[in-house]
């Protein structure tokens, strides 16, 4: 379910809000093929599929940075922010992979608002604990503190 806000007092009101979960989301071969072009990063455990499959993970499987990447687009699902003029993603605090995505997965995002503060220029900066999940296994994909600015 999507959290709705409108402007920066909103958005300062979700601090240390749990945002829930988005849907499951399957992660293609296609999808690893056209980021690895995009990225220019062709490793053999990601666009190789025979090599893959006698590789270490038994199979191809998704770039660390095509998951970190995905935050954005399964943030959206999460929650909508209108009443500002300009969002931008700031950066990150922490980041790990602590288990792979194999082609084929599905992969969902859980985030908690951990904090929202005023910076200057009349805005917020909200730092959001982001978990993304893989279908069927104990340790998540993708752990990271996503830093975004919202202005008004």
């Amino acid at each position: 379910m999507t959290t709705r806000v409108n402007g920066l007092a909103e958005i300062a009101a979700l601090a240390g809000r749990d945002l829930g979960h988005t849907d499951w989301l399957e992660i293609t071969q296609d999808r690893v093929n056209l980021f690895a072009e995009a990225t220019n990063d062709q490793q053999w455990i990601h666009v190789d599929v025979e090599r893959a499959r006698s590789g270490p993970f038994g199979g191809p499987i998704a770039h660390g940075y095509l998951t970190l990447s995905l935050l954005i687009p399964l943030f959206g699902e999460l929650l909508e922010i209108r009443g500002v003029r300009m969002s931008v993603n700031y950066g990150l605090e922490k980041v790990r992979f602590p288990s792979p995505v194999p082609i084929g997965a599905k992969i969902r995002m859980a985030a908690t608002v951990v904090f929202v503060e005023e910076v200057a220029g009349d805005g917020v900066q909200m730092l959001l604990g982001c978990t993304v999940e893989v279908d069927g296994s104990d340790k998540p994909a993708c752990v990271a503190q996503a830093v975004y600015r919202h202005y008004a």
